[in-house]
């Protein structure tokens, strides 16, 4: 039966609702290797910076529909500000056409904003891009960048950020512990280099962190092949770095910057020219 009425209750992070959870995300987006219950576990329970907030919608012992944020740390106008990134969503097909997604997501924010997140920001693709916009508030910052970098510089300029994720060791640890993704990281100059494996044979996904002395990780070689960069850089010219963008029509769809103030800690908008952000920053691996 799905015609009854739904129970709204937080996100958690129970095993009972772990594997909940896995079952939905299962269903709706296929088998991957991101919802596996121990995957849910790593980015749900045992982040540093805090165990997911979020909303879930129950028909009785079923799960209806799932949206999470996962919180993270950043720099905002060169201050610490706690904020979240919007994460998952599902709601399972008997459900849908219900709009279960737009009241789970403003409770979740409600919740956030409670508990002194200053932010929400996320990366969506271009089918859920107008339903952020629309419904929830959220302003369209940039389209990302996609390419591969022929040549990766061991600094970065000292171009003004307004915005940049604030990696920390700890988090920098968590964050590459994640059972569905395989990693690499190398000293480049002054920079710190993490490459992701990709579907595709000898290509990388890269991203680069200031102060490869402070992260207090170990260093290795980069990996041999080509490095694909996903995100926005003001402090590079990627002209000069041998940027080549990824073709339109080989891409699976564009990927837009989406961001949602919480409270007075963060700017209404950001500024496209200003904001760093790389794969470490959301979650392609």
């Amino acid at each position: 039966m799905t015609g009854g009425a739904l129970e709204f209750r937080p996100a958690g992070t129970t095993p009972r609702q772990l594997e909940a959870y896995a079952r939905l995300l299962g269903e709706v987006f296929g088998d991957d290797g991101k919802f596996t219950e121990a995957a849910l576990a790593w980015r749900y329970r045992d982040n540093p910076a805090g165990p997911v907030v979020g909303a879930d919608a129950w028909d009785g012992e079923r799960l209806a529909a799932h949206y999470v944020t996962c919180p993270t740390e950043a720099l905002v106008d060169g201050r610490p500000v706690k904020g979240l990134l919007s994460l998952n969503t599902a709601t399972h097909p008997d459900y849908q056409g219900r709009g279960l997604f737009t009241r789970l997501a403003e409770q979740t924010y409600a919740q956030g904003a409670d508990a002194g997140y200053g932010f929400v920001i996320g990366v969506a693709n271009a089918n859920s891009t107008p339903g952020f916009l629309r419904k929830l508030a959220f302003q369209e910052v940039a389209r990302l960048q996609a390419g591969v970098l022929s040549h990766v510089p061991g600094r970065f300029s000292d171009a003004p950020l307004q915005y940049q994720g604030a990696w920390r060791e700890d988090l920098l640890r968590w964050r590459l512990a994640n059972p569905a993704g395989r990693y690499a990281s190398a000293r480049r100059g002054d920079l710190f280099g993490v490459w992701a494996r990709t579907h595709l044979p000898f290509v990388r996904c890269g991203a680069f962190l200031p102060g490869a002395a402070e992260t207090g990780l170990p260093s290795g070689v980069a990996p041999f092949g080509a490095t694909l960069f996903i995100g926005l850089e003001p402090r590079w010219d990627l002209g000069r770095q041998g940027f080549l963008p990824v073709p339109e029509r080989l891409r699976p769809s564009p990927l837009n910057l989406i961001w949602r103030a919480l409270g007075p800690a963060a700017p209404t908008a950001l500024r496209a020219d200003a904001v760093a952000l790389n794969f470490l920053d959301f979650d392609p691996y």
